[in-house]
């Protein structure tokens, strides 16, 4: 984690899903693409994955709706903002997104953006979609957690003096 430094982050997902399991994956990104990236932070907000079978037999996983958004000394060799992006997984790590999407009805989407040893990585969560009610229960419980903790720091400073 000391090696890592934070680029882009996405913090309605956890609010929107519960979370299985992550998995760090590369981006086959272009050189503005990676410039752009150094200057400002991408957006990661309605990202997710696709996992597609190709007829020789072989997955290929594509991140969408990633938005990086133009190099400003591009010129003509610029990037499009919004276009699909292949992700660098291990075949069992793509097979396994693919597992999930199609057989238990899950959703890979992106949950953070970082450098790791000078390369650009993404963190994504094969997750399940939580319910409205869901929503409202882990708001109710956050709520009580804070209210609990308050008390116990008002408790902790009457017992102190």
């Amino acid at each position: 984690m000391s090696n890592e430094k934070l680029i882009s982050n996405n913090p309605s997902v956890r609010h929107d899903y519960f979370i299985e399991e992550l998995v760090e994956a590369g981006l086959v990104l272009t050189g503005t693409e990676v410039k752009s990236i150094r200057t400002h932070a991408p957006n990661l907000k309605d990202s997710y994955v696709e996992v597609l079978f190709k007829k020789n037999g072989n997955y290929e996983a594509w991140i969408t709706n990633v938005h990086i958004a133009p190099y400003s000394h591009g010129n003509i060799w610029n990037h499009e903002p919004l276009r699909k992006r292949k992700l660098l997984l291990h075949k069992h790590q793509i097979k396994q997104l693919f597992g999930c999407v199609t057989q238990k009805g899950m959703t890979v989407v992106a949950t953070r953006m970082y450098f790791k040893k000078g390369i650009i990585k993404i963190e994504l969560a094969i997750a399940k979609g939580k319910k409205r009610h869901d929503k409202r229960h882990a708001l109710k419980q956050k709520s009580a957690e804070k209210e609990m903790n308050r008390a116990m720091k008002s408790a902790k400073r009457y017992f102190k003096e």
